[in-house]
């Protein structure tokens, strides 16, 4: 059997979807192939984007019958190139954000349904009307949608309190790759009843199934609010400092962001309307967040923070005085990505170890870098809460002009990052995802056994490998 024509493949899928959603002219389709970050470009014969899990069904009915590979793509907000198609141009790039109706909202359980095309500030506008919480919070929020978010288990800055999106994920609506639907969009808390078949879908990075419908869990609002920044001495002071805001207030800590100075210098520098809480900036600095249903937090933290600032831990601390300044410094927080990717040639990565060892892997990194590539620089963000360190190495422009640079550049950094991690008992990643970018991490650390295992997942799923090839394994 040959390969059908790009033109038949695109009249096929309009037949299914409507010709107004098969896109082909390179000015359309040319957003949906370079991703984010600029580096990733790849092709496809067309850009599909179903309306509803029916079409969604019927694409990949044609395309299993006919071998035709389907990259399924969010917000297309990845920055390991999870939504890119390859470079061959053989396969379909399927886009769900048609599907973007948050179809209830349960107040009584808790739970909320909603399309995968819906962006995740779309569900938590949705949660917040009906007087509850979806604590997943990102950056990318106004555009990552929530089904990409839970095909790559997100992690986000609330993870502390709330869990990855793993742990926020009740049931789903998953399309396989022969185009039959599972309907598991249940809502219940408890449910014994053989495999946890939602949890192999999380993550996966639509290997094994494209998410169409997501129900999720929600909570109560928490509006009492308490937020300051604290200036310390070194990351070993940071994890002291944790300690410390976990005995006083507990669960109530929804956000402990850590923050390298020349970090809060890039954001300053390439962040419009970003205003820094310390000048001079300190080497490192916390952002806590604290969050109450009921008793207000604020005099606490105040009096806690004056106790450590007496004791020495802290260098100095600067509470938000409202709630625009605690949005103020949120706003730092989420200009961490754009500031990188403006100030020059950089390599982020999504590490994690224990908690106790995040000094030590910020020391390592920083060493390493210092020792093999003396030109770049080392910038630090991380979720201390849950140990995942973005440790940022930043290039001169001009190394991007060498042969095979990024990629190669790129690689070598990640594999020196990685070894540090692993060997501290971490992960090389935390909360983004394996996509393209980390396929050689992942054969080499994880072991064969463990390979094996997701290989056979695959093989079972999706016998054909036509949904995302080319991604995690």
């Amino acid at each position: 059997m040959t390969d059908p024509s790009s033109r038949e493949v695109s009249e096929a899928l309009a037949a299914r979807v409507g010709a107004a959603h098969v896109l082909t002219d390179p000015r359309d389709t040319a957003p949906y192939f370079t991703d984010w970050t600029g580096r990733a470009e790849g092709r496809a014969l067309c850009v599909c984007r179903p309306g509803s899990v029916a079409e969604v069904s019927e694409v990949l009915r044609y395309c299993s019958g006919h071998g035709i590979p389907v990259f399924p793509q969010g917000g297309n907000t990845s920055s390991v190139a999870g939504g890119i198609p390859g470079p061959e141009g053989k396969g379909v790039l399927l886009s769900l954000s048609r599907l973007a109706r948050v179809d209830s909202v349960d107040t009584d359980t808790n739970c909320l349904i909603a399309g995968a095309g819906c962006t995740l500030e779309q569900v938590r506008a949705a949660a917040e009307a009906a007087g509850r919480l979806f604590p997943l919070t990102l950056a990318s929020q106004g555009s990552c949608q929530i089904g990409g978010n839970v095909s790559t288990n997100e992690g986000g800055t609330a993870v502390l309190r709330y869990g990855n999106t793993r742990d926020l994920v009740l049931g789903l609506e998953m399309v396989l790759a022969d185009g039959r639907v599972w309907n598991g969009l249940r809502s219940l808390r408890k449910d014994n009843s053989g495999y946890d078949m939602k949890s192999l879908f999380v993550g996966a990075e639509g290997t094994l199934g494209i998410v169409t419908r997501v129900a999720l869990k929600l909570f109560p609002p928490t509006p009492a609010r308490a937020m300051a920044f604290a200036a310390l001495p070194s990351p070993a002071a940071a994890v002291t400092l944790l300690g410390r805001l976990r005995s006083e207030f507990g669960q109530d800590v929804d956000a402990a962001e850590l923050f390298s100075g020349p970090q809060l210098d890039i954001i300053a520098r390439h962040v419009p309307g970003v205003a820094l809480p310390f000048a001079p900036l300190p080497d490192w600095a916390v952002m806590i967040d604290i969050q109450c249903a009921r008793d207000d937090p604020t005099e606490r933290l105040h009096a806690l923070l004056a106790e450590l600032l007496d004791s020495g831990l802290l260098l100095d601390a600067v509470p938000a005085l409202g709630g625009a300044q605690a949005e103020a410094f949120w706003k730092i927080r989420h200009g961490v990505s754009e500031a990188n990717r403006r100030h020059g040639l950089n390599f982020t990565h999504d590490i994690a170890v224990p908690i106790s060892a995040v000094p030590e892997v910020i020391a390592r990194c920083e060493d390493a870098l210092a020792r093999h590539w003396p030109e770049a620089t080392p910038h630090t963000v991380a979720h201390l809460g849950d140990g995942n360190v973005h440790f940022t190495a930043i290039f001169p422009p001009e190394r991007l002009e060498e042969p095979g640079n990024p990629a190669r550049l790129g690689g070598e950094v990640a594999q020196v990052v990685h070894d540090i991690a692993v060997a501290l008992g971490g992960s090389f990643a935390a909360e983004h995802g394996i996509g393209q970018r980390y396929r050689a991490s992942l054969r080499r650390y994880k072991s064969e056994i463990e390979l094996e295992m997701f290989r056979s997942l695959k093989a079972a799923f999706d016998p054909q490998d036509i949904l995302n090839p080319g991604k995690l394994l």
